[in-house]
C-alpha cells in the first residue's frame, strides 16, 4: 500500500536546475523550502533546497567540511535566492527561527549596531547574514516558519537533502 500523496504534490514534475530556470514566470511565486544539517557544531555539514512553481519542482543541496548548523541553514536560502531572478517573488519556508528572525529582524539591529550583538559581540555569521540581505533587497522575499519533523512534505524533503548532503561531503571530504 502507498501513501496519499498530498494534494499540492500531485502532477509535480522533478526538473534539472537549468529547466526550471527556463520556464521560471518572473512574477509568480516560488514556493521555497530549506534546511541545513551539521554533524557536529562545527562539523561537516549540509544544506537542502526545494523550489516549487506551478507544477515543476527543482532540488538544490551541498556542503561544507567545517561549517555549523547556522551558516548551513543561511546558505540554503542563499542558494535558493541565486536561482530566483532579480525582482521574482518567493515565498520561502523554514524550520530554522535564526534564520527567519535573524532576516525579518535581527539584521536591522545588527547593523545599526555596527554589526554587533546586543552584548556587544561579533554578530557571527556576518558575511552570509550580507550576502542573504542582498539577496532579499534585490527580490520580493516572504518568510514563512514550520516546525522541523512535523510532516511537512516540503521541510521533510529539504532535511533529507540536507543530510544527503552532509553524508557526500564527509564521504568524499570535500563540498
Amino acid at each position: 500500500m502507498t501513501a496519499e500523496v498530498p494534494f499540492f504534490m500531485r502532477n509535480m514534475k522533478l526538473v534539472d536546475l537549468s529547466e526550471f530556470e527556463a520556464v521560471l514566470r518572473e512574477n509568480e511565486v516560488v514556493h521555497v523550502f530549506t534546511d541545513g544539517a551539521c554533524s557536529g557544531n562545527p562539523g561537516p555539514g549540509g544544506w537542502g533546497v526545494l523550489l516549487r512553481q506551478g507544477d515543476i519542482e527543482t532540488e538544490l543541496s551541498g556542503g561544507d567540511l567545517a561549517t555549523t548548523n547556522n551558516r548551513m541553514e543561511l546558505m540554503s536560502a542563499i542558494e535558493a535566492l541565486r536561482v530566483i531572478p532579480k525582482s521574482g517573488v518567493a515565498l520561502i519556508t523554514t524550520d530554522s527561527q535564526y534564520l527567519k528572525n535573524g532576516i525579518e529582524s535581527w539584521i536591522a539591529t545588527w547593523m545599526r549596531n555596527g554589526w554587533k550583538t546586543s552584548a556587544g559581540q561579533p554578530v557571527k555569521n556576518q558575511d552570509l547574514w550580507v550576502d542573504l540581505q542582498k539577496f532579499c533587497k534585490e527580490r520580493r522575499v516572504t518568510w514563512a516558519w514550520v516546525k522541523g519533523h512535523s510532516g511537512n512534505p516540503g521541510n521533510e524533503r529539504v532535511d533529507t537533502l540536507a543530510k544527503q548532503a552532509l553524508a557526500r561531503t564527509i564521504i568524499t571530504g570535500r563540498r
